[in-house]
C-alpha cells in the first residue's frame, strides 16, 4: 500500500455535489408548493378530504415510477443521463400544472412532476456519494438535503407573497418552478459521470480521468483498486440480485428506514400546515406564515445535521430524532385536541421539524446512498426509495381522511407510536457507517 499522502480536490468535489444537489432544490419545490396552494385548490376544484389526499399524494405515485425508471437508467446508461431527464421533466410539469384547466389535468401533471422528483430523489444522493471521499461523504450527501430544505423555504416564502394576488395565485406558485428547472438542466451538462458507474460499464480510462479530477495519484490508485475489487465476480443488475442472501440485511435496513422516514408523520406537517392551523382558528395569513417558519427552522437544523453527521455519526442522530419525535407528537396531539393557542402549537410543531431535520430527513438519505454494494447500488436504492414514496403516498392520502374522522389531533398519536417502533429498529439493526469508504462498508456487509 502506498504511503503517499492522499489529497482531495475539495473545491471541485463540493462544486459538483452542489450542482447535482440542485435536483434536491426542485424536489423541495414540488414537495412544498402544495402546502401554500391547497387553500386555493380546495376552492378551485371543490376538494373533499378524499380528493385532497389524492391530489397531494399523486406526486408520490409519480415518484414511484420515477424511482423505477431512474434505477434502470442509472445502472444501464449512467447517473448523468438520469439527472438530465429529471431536469426536463421538472420544467415540463411546472408549466403543465400552471395551465391546468381541470382537476384531472392537475393530477396528471402533478403525477408527471412526481416522476422527476422520484428520479432526483434517488440519483442526486447516489451521485454525490459516489464522487465523495469517505471522510466527508455524509456531509456532502447532506448537501442534497440542504438544497431540499432551501427549496422548501424559498417556495414557502414565494407562496406567502403570492397569496394576495387572487384566486389564480396557485398557478404562479407552480409555474415559477420552470426557473430552477432550467438552472439545474444547465448545471447537469457540466457534471462528469460517476467513476464507479464508468468502471462498472467497462470505461476504466474515463473512470481514472474523473478520479484524477477528484484527488491525487495515490487517491486514484487506491480508489480504482477498491472499486475494481468490489465489482469482480457476478455483475447482475436484476431485482432478483437485490434479494440475494449476502445483501439482504442491507436491503431490509434500507427499505425499513425509507418507509419509517415517511410514516414517522412529519410530512403531514409540511404538506398540511394550513389544515393543522386552521383547526385551531388561524386565518390564511397565519397559516402561510407558519409554512415560512417551518421552512426556516428546517434549514437551520439541516445545517446542524451537516455539521454533525460525520462527527457524531449516523446512528446517534437517528436514535435522538425518532425518540424525540415520539414524545413531541404526544404533546402536540394533546395541544390540538384541547384547542390551545396557535402560538403554543407552533412551538411544538417547530421542535418536531428541528428534530426531523437533524436526523431522519438527511441521515436516511445518507444511509441509503452508502449501505448498498456497488454492483446493486442503483437497483437497491430504487427499491428503497420506491418504498419511501409508497409510504409517503399512504401518509398524505390518509391524513385528511383520518383528520375528518378523528380530529386533526388523532393521527399524531398514531405517528408517536410509529416513531417509538422506529427507535427500537434503529437501535437493534442499524450499524454506524461514518468514516468508511463505500468499498469498506461492502466488505463489512459480506463478513456479517
Amino acid at each position: 500500500m502506498t504511503t503517499e499522502k492522499i489529497i482531495f480536490n475539495h473545491k471541485y468535489i463540493i462544486g459538483i455535489s452542489f450542482i447535482s444537489a440542485l435536483g434536491g432544490y426542485l424536489f423541495g419545490f414540488d414537495f412544498a408548493v402544495i402546502s401554500g396552494a391547497l387553500p386555493f385548490l380546495r376552492t378551485q376544484f371543490m376538494l373533499d378530504p378524499w380528493w385532497e389526499g389524492f391530489l397531494t399524494g399523486s406526486l408520490a405515485l409519480g415518484c414511484i415510477v420515477g424511482c423505477l425508471a431512474a434505477g434502470t437508467i442509472a445502472d444501464r446508461k449512467g447517473r448523468r443521463p438520469g439527472l438530465l431527464m429529471a431536469a426536463i421533466i421538472f420544467a415540463m410539469s411546472s408549466i403543465g400544472i400552471a395551465f391546468s384547466s381541470s382537476l384531472t389535468m392537475f393530477v396528471i401533471m402533478r403525477f408527471i412532476a412526481g416522476i422527476g422528483v422520484g428520479m432526483a430523489s434517488m440519483l442526486c444522493p447516489m451521485y454525490i456519494a459516489e464522487v465523495s471521499p469517505a471522510k466527508v461523504r455524509g456531509r456532502n450527501v447532506a448537501i442534497n438535503q440542504l438544497t431540499v430544505v432551501i427549496g422548501i423555504l424559498v417556495t414557502n416564502l414565494v407562496n406567502y407573497f403570492l397569496a394576495d394576488i387572487g384566486p389564480d395565485a396557485w398557478r404562479w406558485m407552480f409555474g415559477l418552478g420552470v426557473i430552477p428547472s432550467f438552472i439545474f438542466l444547465i448545471g447537469v451538462l457540466w457534471l462528469p459521470e460517476s467513476p464507479r458507474w464508468l468502471m462498472k460499464a467497462g470505461h476504466q480510462s474515463k473512470a481514472k480521468a474523473v478520479l484524477h479530477k477528484l484527488g491525487s495519484e495515490s487517491f486514484v490508485n487506491s480508489t480504482f483498486a477498491d472499486i475494481q475489487q468490489s465489482l469482480s465476480g457476478n455483475n447482475k443488475q436484476s431485482y432478483k440480485a437485490v434479494f440475494e442472501k449476502s445483501v439482504r440485511p442491507a436491503v431490509i435496513v434500507g427499505v425499513v428506514l425509507a418507509v419509517f422516514q415517511q410514516l414517522c408523520g412529519i410530512n403531514v406537517v409540511f404538506n398540511y400546515t394550513s389544515t393543522i392551523f386552521e383547526s385551531v382558528g388561524a386565518n390564511l395569513d397565519r397559516q402561510l406564515f407558519e409554512t415560512v417558519a417551518i421552512g426556516a427552522v428546517n434549514l437551520i437544523f439541516t445545517l446542524l445535521a451537516m455539521w454533525q453527521v460525520d462527527k457524531l455519526g449516523r446512528k446517534p442522530l437517528m436514535l435522538i430524532g425518532s425518540l424525540g419525535l415520539s414524545v413531541v407528537y404526544v404533546v402536540l396531539a394533546f395541544l390540538l385536541q384541547n384547542q390551545f393557542p396557535a402560538s403554543l402549537i407552533s412551538t411544538f410543531v417547530l421542535i418536531a421539524i428541528g428534530l426531523y431535520a437533524t436526523s431522519l430527513a438527511p441521515v436516511t438519505w445518507v444511509l441509503i446512498s452508502e449501505i448498498f454494494p456497488n454492483k446493486i447500488r442503483g437497483t437497491a436504492s430504487s427499491l428503497a426509495i420506491v418504498s419511501l414514496w409508497g409510504a409517503y403516498f399512504i401518509l398524505v392520502f390518509t391524513f385528511p381522511i383520518l383528520a375528518a374522522k378523528l380530529g386533526t389531533f388523532g393521527p399524531f398519536y398514531l405517528y408517536a407510536g410509529i416513531c417509538f417502533l422506529g427507535f427500537l429498529f434503529i437501535k437493534r439493526k442499524v450499524k454506524e457507517t461514518k468514516g468508511q469508504t463505500l468499498e469498506e462498508l461492502e466488505q463489512n456487509l459480506v463478513r456479517h
